[in-house]
Parts: C-alpha cells; sequence; structure tokens
C-alpha cells in the first residue's frame, strides 16, 4: 500500500468517526427519527455534498449506528460467556454472567439501546445487514443453552403437539443440535430478558422496583430455570453409538 492510500484510507475511518460521534450527539438531544446529514454536516463544518460520500443517505448513517450498536452489545455478551467459561462456571452461571454484562451494557448505552430496542424509526427499514449484528446476544444465549445440553442435559416440559412444527422449525433455522422442546422458552426467555432490561431503561420500573439489580438476577435467574439449565436430565443429548 502507498504512503498517500495509507493516508487517505486512514482519513477516511477518521472522517466516518466523526461523522458517527456526531450523529450519536443528536440521537442523545433529538432522536433517531430527527437525524438529519444536513445537521451532522454543519456541526463538523462540513459541505453536505462531502458528507454524502461518506453516507449518501440518513438510512445508510442509521445503518451504521444500528450496526454499532448491536455490535457491541454482542461483543459484550460473548466477552462475558468467554470470560465465565474460562472460569468453569456452571452453565446457569454463565447464563447469568451474560444477561448482566447485556443489561449493565443497556445501561451505560441507552441512547444506543433505544435506538436498536426501542420504537421504530418512521420511514427507516432495516436491511439484511443488520441481521448478522443483530443475533449476536440470541447466538451467546442459544451456545450457553447447547453446552449445559452435551454436557448436563437440560430439564424441560413435554412440548405442546400444535407447537412442534413451529419448534421443529425454529430449532431448524436457530439452534441446529438442539431438541425441538428447548427452541421455544429459549425464544420466549431472549425476549423477556429485553423486556426486562427496556423496563429498566425505559423507566418503567420507577416506584416499583428499587433493587433493580437483585431483581434482574432473581428474574433472570427464572429465565435460566424456564430454559432447562436448572435441573437437568430431562431431555438429555442422545449418546453417541459406536463407530458415530
Amino acid at each position: 500500500m502507498s504512503t498517500v492510500r495509507g493516508a487517505r484510507e486512514r482519513a477516511r475511518i477518521e472522517v466516518t468517526a466523526a461523522i458517527k460521534d456526531e450523529a450519536k450527539k443528536q440521537l442523545m438531544a433529538e432522536g433517531a427519527a430527527k437525524l438529519s446529514l444536513r445537521a451532522v454536516a454543519r456541526e463538523l463544518g462540513m459541505a453536505s455534498s462531502a458528507l454524502y460520500r461518506y453516507f449518501p443517505s440518513r438510512d445508510e448513517l442509521l445503518t451504521a449506528l444500528i450496526v454499532d450498536a448491536y455490535d457491541s452489545v454482542g461483543e459484550t455478551a460473548e466477552a462475558a460467556h468467554r470470560a465465565a467459561r474460562a472460569e468453569a462456571a456452571t452453565h446457569v452461571a454463565r447464563w447469568i454472567a451474560v444477561t448482566r454484562a447485556v443489561r449493565e451494557w443497556a445501561l451505560a448505552h441507552p441512547h444506543e439501546y433505544a435506538l436498536i430496542y426501542g420504537s421504530p424509526v418512521p420511514g427507516y427499514t432495516a436491511p439484511q445487514a443488520t441481521i448478522g449484528p443483530a443475533s449476536r446476544v440470541g447466538l451467546v444465549l442459544i451456545a450457553v443453552v447447547a453446552d449445559a445440553y452435551r454436557t448436563d442435559g437440560l430439564a424441560l416440559p413435554p412440548l405442546a403437539d400444535d407447537l412442534r412444527a413451529e419448534a421443529d422449525r425454529m430449532v431448524a433455522e436457530f439452534a441446529p443440535g438442539l431438541p425441538p422442546q428447548a427452541a421455544p422458552p429459549l425464544i420466549a426467555a431472549w425476549s423477556q430478558l429485553f423486556g426486562l432490561i427496556s423496563f429498566e431503561v425505559f423507566g418503567q420500573f420507577h416506584r416499583v422496583v428499587e433493587d433493580r439489580e437483585a431483581f434482574f438476577r432473581e428474574a433472570v435467574t427464572e429465565l435460566a430455570r424456564t430454559v432447562g439449565l436448572l435441573g437437568g436430565g430431562a431431555a438429555r443429548r442422545p449418546a453417541r453409538t459406536a463407530g458415530s
């Protein structure tokens, strides 16, 4: 790579970061619905036409911010899982470590959290590029349950007949290797986790829950039970046969 080309790429990275930083300030002050490329350009002392070379539309800038937020919370969940596994923590302890890390990220980044888990932005449709980053936290939760299934088994109730086809689809798409009865409670726990966090971030627990750390820990421990992490043994992985 030539020196000139390297300098240009560094400059582009720096300008892109500055644009995103200013856009985040707008999110904090005005909300995502009022994000304006012209306002971002004005605050940075750039011509609008120059900013469009980096982000041709408001939606592309929004997408970049959304992907960054999903990646940030995803990396936080993944790091918590790695640390818990390195400590040889129990599967329940791993689940709690991951969920607490996600909550702590949300409380530290309420505006980014609101961007990805709050009200939809009017006129914006998320593109395919957001799907992978958006899946990262869910995949960590699946990994915790899958590890438990492989080693200790899961304590799960029988699957309702009318949910069988949907559970088979869920497992095939999101959690191959898990038994079908694991999928519905996992999806429910994932949604309930973000319901708990959203109530706290958006103020719905005001004057209702005071010790929110203790409340959250108890709630996610109960979620661990619903996904089969407490008790073990009812839905074990089939034993390997000779030659398999």
